[in-house]
């Protein structure tokens, strides 16, 4: 276990031998991204190889939801990293886990492009325009306000306000890169004097979404990401090892400031540094 003192982190550098599957994010964990072009981070490929290697399950799990999962893990296998399409979990999955456990059936009004409309209504996700009784936030590119006002006024009649994050930004290549699907669903809870409900990271539909994946409990995982209030979060609500990489969104902040019960298990300063402990 990680002892924490005086400004200094003294790390266990203890192998991962006993973790019996891996939860990764994606920007500024494994990935940068520079507009749309991403730049992989060094050691990420040698990292998913060996954990293959080892015959042990993982995924990767993204905020990310302006693109199918299919099409996430494409891109991603673009630049090298091994990572097969049922290893890419995003919002536009772990939602239908929560629809199904709180609201079967519900219909939806979706904040998202074609692919994620497209993906949903192939997962059989009932989409409306009018009278939803989910409102839920992906990422969007273009909002009017027409449709901002009615799912405003669903919500005040009712309906439930999801949204994939609510987290201001995430890590990108040139700085954080604010998030347009946050900035939507505040707009939409302003509005309603509703809170939003996270569904991506962290939430208990992503553990469920990352339990179902993986065929593990999460207690068994070890979670490896570079946001304090998401990836920790995240390992920490699920009972998981949760290791912070300071290459991202996090890499600046003062763990001696964070609360004991929101702190990561040990930090590396790259994903390179767990090479030699697989």
């Amino acid at each position: 276990m990680t002892t924490w003192s005086s400004g200094a982190v003294q790390l266990d550098r203890a192998r991962l031998d006993g973790v019996k599957g891996f939860v990764l994010d994606v920007d500024g964990t494994l990935v940068h991204r520079a507009g749309r072009e991403l730049h992989v981070l060094p050691g990420a490929v040698e990292l998913l190889e060996r954990i293959k290697a080892s015959g042990r399950p993982l995924v990767l799990f993204t905020n990310g939801s302006h693109v199918a999962p299919e099409t996430f893990a494409a891109e991603i296998r673009a630049t090298g990293l091994p990572v097969a399409d049922d290893e890419l979990l995003t919002p536009l999955v772990s939602v239908q886990f929560w629809l199904r456990a709180r609201l079967p059936g519900a219909s939806v009004l979706l904040f998202g492009g074609d692919e994620p409309h497209g993906y949903l209504r192939r997962a059989e996700v009932r989409l409306v325009e009018e009278d939803p009784d989910v409102v839920f936030v992906a990422h969007s590119d273009a909002v009017d306000f027409g449709r901002l006002e009615r799912a405003a006024r669903a919500v005040i009649g009712g309906a439930k306000l999801l949204t994939a994050s609510y987290r201001p930004a995430y890590a990108g290549a040139d700085g954080p890169i604010l998030s347009r699907g946050a900035m939507t669903a505040a707009a939409i809870a302003k509005a309603s004097s509703a809170r939003p409900v996270v569904v991506g990271k962290p939430s208990r539909a992503a553990l469920l979404a990352i339990a179902d994946r993986l065929g593990i409990a999460t207690r068994d995982v070890a979670l490896i990401g570079d946001d304090v209030n998401m990836d920790i979060a995240l390992g920490r609500m699920g009972g998981s090892r949760t290791i912070l990489v300071r290459s991202g969104i996090s890499g600046g902040v003062d763990l001696d400031r964070v609360p004991e019960r929101r702190r990561p298990d040990e930090v590396v300063e790259s994903i390179a540094e767990l090479l030699d402990r697989l």
